[in-house]
């Protein structure tokens, strides 16, 4: 008996991995263009953006990055004076990641082009398209957080 086969272009967790990777792909070119920004670098850039302090660890479970990429994202960062360091006061080990006035404005010029950049993706679907990826994409967030 032979073994079923798995169309890999039919699998769901394969679709959304190459759906996921070609949008992400197509946004780098943005940051990259506008800033010379990797991938990593852009995470770490919005996260601290959007939620200002954080530590290396916070940011690699917000952005669902390896921990050697958060470091060498931070370390690029601080290289630009786009990042500062500072060690926490009751655990020297862990330290408080925040941006400079110059990371700042840069995240402060990105979220425009982010927002365009989504409201284009989305304006390629029809109202009921946009609609049912939205709530698709939040079902699924919702069922797997629940595991």
């Amino acid at each position: 008996m032979e073994p079923d086969i798995l169309e890999l272009e039919s699998f769901l967790p394969y679709r959304l991995y190459r759906l996921a990777d070609t949008v992400s792909r197509e946004f780098s070119r943005i940051y990259k263009e506008r800033h010379g920004l990797t991938r990593p670098e852009w995470r770490t850039l919005s996260g601290l953006g959007e939620r200002g302090t954080m530590t290396a660890t916070e940011l690699g479970e917000q952005s669902a990055m390896h921990k050697t990429k958060v470091s060498r994202a931070v370390a690029e960062l601080e290289r630009r004076r786009w990042l500062t360091r500072t060690p926490d006061e009751s655990d020297r080990r862990v330290e408080h990641l925040a941006l400079t006035k110059a990371g700042l404005a840069a995240y402060r010029e990105m979220v425009p082009l982010a927002k365009a950049f989504e409201r284009e993706l989305l304006g390629k679907l029809n109202v009921e398209q946009r609609a049912a990826i939205v709530s698709g994409v939040a079902a699924l967030e919702g069922a797997l957080s629940a595991t």
